[in-house]
């Protein structure tokens, strides 16, 4: 803090300066009185074991720690502090129903190596979701133990490569669109693939006669996300099944905006052989969920048989897990999840599901595209957007309006959270220059989409009117001011050391790190 702001105790009102754990902490004080353990008669009872150094571990009162945490829980932002503009990705809300329910006993508490016949209805619940999931999709079968989007991705690249080597015909490249998630290539590449990136056109989309061109009978795959990450649906996309086809290809789909469609179009009915689904993006569930999250893949009936083991089956009402494929011919590609240990999002993903029912999830796609767009059109007079037309999910806009201000799309950015607002995601997708992506999801209400309108007109029209200074300074109120985020990248400190008096070898600690870069 600097300037007029700085005051005598170092906290700014209610925002208290919250010094690390180990520098609050003395040796001599516990929140703990334990009884002193027996000793050995005669003598110590660690003998030559026992420390000659402190160890480093802060003492502190039982109110002290309570405290401690309570205030760095006030430092962070969350989905119930307010609008997260970049919702589904990162902070989508999560009903509290799906909550509670994954908190049932019978739910919560199961173990993994359980017998079958013991958790019934946990089996009944998987076999349901994955009902759901393909009749959603519209493709005949599902791999529930993807842990993450990205492993999604790996398994539906596997299942890919499994079947093209069952038919005898390897194949060496994979084309993934310029405007694909970023995962896209580094999952193609990680199973072996040489990658060739195709061009979007002016619209922001594929260009499908760059796309046609660079198909061959060595191609594997095309991998296209679908709402893109422009926020656009690829129109052309069974135009792009038939040519992957036609050259004996498959056609991956990034199903991350899933959000943007469900319940409006079964990405089967267009030609798509696979595709992930991140839960916690459609579905609800927290991303991660303090634990592992979950990516199920849809599958088409040509790349069922590769499909990951183990997965649910029904026998005379009874549930088991099968091991062998889903098919008594099939040649799966083994495990890739020692266990369903995402259970706890299944639940949390059925629960939304079976409270919104069919008509509430389109309602609810339809509900994020008509709030992405209400922002869009208030926005566009203002801000500059790189593509024409309506967008889906979320609304992309560019620096050109920022042009010759001296203030760039990170400066706009950290002016926000003065304002009370986190972030949307900057400078992605990469296509754009200065880009400025922002999803509301179907949940925020026109309310607080008019405030954050109001706001990112009111710092658009500072900059415009060249106040470059108060962009540079900011944030101001935050409990600390920008950081050298390349610094910060290259060299993070990730470990408190203690005191020279203490340590074997002097070093810095986080605390006086974090100091200087808050000047």
């Amino acid at each position: 803090m600097t300037g007029s702001m700085k005051t005598i105790s170092g906290h700014r009102g209610l925002m208290l300066e919250e010094p690390l754990i180990f520098e609050q902490g003395s040796p001599e004080k516990t929140a703990v009185d334990l009884p002193a353990p027996p000793s050995p008669s005669g003598g110590d009872r660690l003998g030559p074991v026992r420390r000659e150094r402190p160890i480093g571990l802060p003492g502190l009162s039982e109110p002290e720690v309570v405290r401690h945490y309570l205030r760095l829980s006030q430092q962070n932002y969350s989905i119930d502090s307010g609008l997260f503009p970049l919702g589904s990705c990162t902070m989508k809300h999560n009903p509290r129903l799906n909550e509670k329910l994954a908190r049932l006993p019978g739910l919560g508490d199961l173990h993994p190596l359980q017998p079958a016949s013991t958790v019934q209805g946990a089996l009944r619940l998987m076999h349901t979701l994955a009902h759901w999931l393909t009749t959603l999709t519209g493709l005949p079968a599902v791999a529930m133990s993807p842990a993450a989007g990205a492993h999604g991705e790996l398994v539906g690249l596997m299942t890919i490569r499994a079947a093209l080597e069952d038919r005898g015909d390897p194949r060496r490249r994979v084309l993934v669109p310029e405007s694909a998630h970023g995962t896209n290539p580094a999952t193609a590449a990680a199973c072996g693939y040489a990658v060739q990136s195709v061009p979007g056109d002016a619209r922001g989309r594929v260009d499908l006669e760059k796309l046609r061109a660079a198909l061959s009978p060595d191609v594997a795959a095309v991998m296209v996300t679908n709402p893109n990450t422009c926020g656009l649906f690829e129109n052309d996309v069974r135009l792009i099944a038939e040519a992957a086809h036609e050259v004996g290809a498959f056609f991956y789909c990034d199903g991350a905006n899933f959000n943007a469609i469900v319940g409006r179009v079964r990405p089967g009915d267009l030609g798509i052989d696979c595709m992930h689904l991140n839960l916690h993006k459609t579905f609800s569930t927290p991303h991660g969920g303090g634990g592992p999250g979950s990516g199920p893949v849809v599958l088409s009936a040509a790349l069922a048989p590769f499909a990951p083991v183990a997965f649910v089956a029904e026998e005379n009402g009874r549930f088991r897990l099968v091991e062998h494929g889903m098919h008594a011919d099939g040649k799966p590609v083994g495990r890739v999840k020692g266990f369903h240990g995402q259970f706890g999002m299944f639940v949390r993903a059925l629960a939304y599901m079976m409270s919104m029912g069919a008509d509430g999830l389109r309602q609810a796609s339809g509900d994020a595209v008509l709030n992405a767009n209400y922002i869009l059109a208030e926005l566009q007079g203002t801000f500059s957007a790189p593509f024409a037309g309506p967008c889906m999910h979320e609304a992309l806009f560019d620096d050109r309006f920022l042009k010759d201000t001296g203030v760039s799309t990170l400066d706009l950015a950290k002016a926000l959270i003065d304002e009370g607002f986190h972030p949307m995601t900057v400078y992605f997708p990469l296509v754009v220059h200065g880009a400025m992506l922002v999803e509301p999801t179907e949940t925020e209400s026109k309310r607080t989409l008019d405030r954050f309108i109001a706001t990112m007109k009111g710092l658009a029209e500072r900059a415009l009117a060249g106040d470059e200074a108060f962009f540079r300074e900011s944030p101001r109120l935050s409990p600390r001011r920008r950081l050298d985020e390349t610094r910060a990248a290259r060299k993070p400190v990730l470990r408190w050391r203690p005191p020279a008096e203490t340590a074997p070898e002097p070093m810095e600690t986080a605390g006086e790190e974090v100091g200087r870069a808050a000047e």
